[in-house]
């Protein structure tokens, strides 16, 4: 199975941090051997036994290359999706990369999440379309996205999750799209529609690294 990191996006809400760098390409931490937040999805992938990596980029994408190479420094294989300077969105930046994930599901991770999830664990074959990591409701989403029943995800129900940012899709799930700057909710709230989506929840260790705030958090629970 190949892997999608999802890193093409402004980071807006980081302020100055992500002016001239792109968000998954800040380090965690100010100690001289600290890590970017991708280079941690990179290393947790090659330990799960996924090498081949597509990082789809746009705004400052030459970082990219600057910090990552072509992948050969961590044991992984890279491959960069270009958007240009004007991102197209999750869906259209999967939609984008398809020709680069070959014909069988592949795994997607935000490139601004942190999440110790065992990614061994997901599903290379899931039950329908998709199978999506559902996470414990954070203080900046309390209603949450989705709700779980018997390992579907279902678009109500008493609790809601959090969507975490990590899911296992199949290539069909976006059949009916086109090229272009779209968002990814609207087809998974589709497929969810039709019970084609499977997913479960995870309790461990989550974060969206949306804030410096919260990019200070991981750095003190990483360096701690």
């Amino acid at each position: 199975m190949k892997a999608m990191i999802l890193a093409a996006g402004h980071g807006n809400r980081m302020g100055d941090l992500t002016k001239n760098t792109p968000k998954p390409l800040l380090k965690i931490g100010t100690q001289p051997n600290s890590k970017t937040l991708i280079e941690h999805h990179i290393e947790r992938l090659v330990t799960a036994g996924i090498t081949e990596i597509v990082i789809n980029r746009a705004q400052n994408a030459d970082q990219f290359t600057e910090v990552l190479g072509d992948g050969k420094k961590y044991g992984a294989k890279i491959t960069y999706s270009d958007e240009g300077d004007q991102p197209l969105e999750t869906g259209g930046g999967i939609y984008k990369a398809l020709p680069l994930l070959n014909d069988s599901s592949f795994m997607i991770i935000n490139g601004d999440i942190w999440c110790d999830y065992p990614l061994e664990n997901l599903l290379a074959d899931p039950q329908g379309l998709a199978q999506l990591i559902l996470v414990p409701n954070p203080e900046h989403n309390p209603k949450g996205d989705f709700a779980v029943e018997a390992e579907r995800i279902r678009l109500e129900g008493s609790e809601k999750y959090t969507f975490s940012g990590l899911a296992v899709y199949r290539p069909e799930l976006f059949d009916e799209c086109s090229e272009g700057s779209f968002s990814l909710a609207p087809i998974l709230r589709h497929a969810i529609s039709q019970d084609l989506v499977a997913g479960t929840v995870y309790k461990g260790e989550w974060m969206d690294i949306g804030t410096p705030e919260r990019l200070e958090q991981l750095a003190e629970v990483l360096e701690s």
